[in-house]
């Protein structure tokens, strides 16, 4: 039986995702990692199910996925994150654009949701 949270099917999968990270996943992983964001620890190629999110948050349930031009209108994307919304897990999506060159609105757009998750 699979696992839900980090299938070992997929682990070999996951490393390589993590070997190949594109420029815009390099940058975010550098502002999260460590838990230097507001101390919450972010995992990155996490799986949940037959899914591997970019990074993933599990004291928050929050996954965070940064998308590049194949990602425009996709069905996939769209069952994922029904998938995960039905475990109780939130999306924050971000383009690679958007991660490149506008860091601090992605970083204040992660802050906003994580304030709301302390109150």
């Amino acid at each position: 039986m699979p696992y839900l949270y980090n299938d070992k099917t997929i682990k070999l999968r996951r490393r390589s995702l993590r070997v190949s990270q594109t420029d815009a996943e390099r940058k975010i992983w550098n502002i999260i990692r460590g838990k230097k964001l507001s101390g919450f620890k972010f995992l990155r190629q996490y799986s949940v199910g037959s899914y591997i999110l970019d990074f993933y948050c599990p004291a928050l349930r929050l996954a965070i996925e940064i998308d590049g031009s194949q990602h425009i209108d996709n069905t996939h994307d769209i069952m994922r994150t029904a998938f995960l919304r039905q475990h109780n897990i939130s999306v924050l999506r971000f383009w690679n654009n958007d991660v490149l060159s506008n860091m601090d609105g992605v970083c204040k757009s992660i802050m906003l949701y994580i304030a709301t998750k302390k109150t």
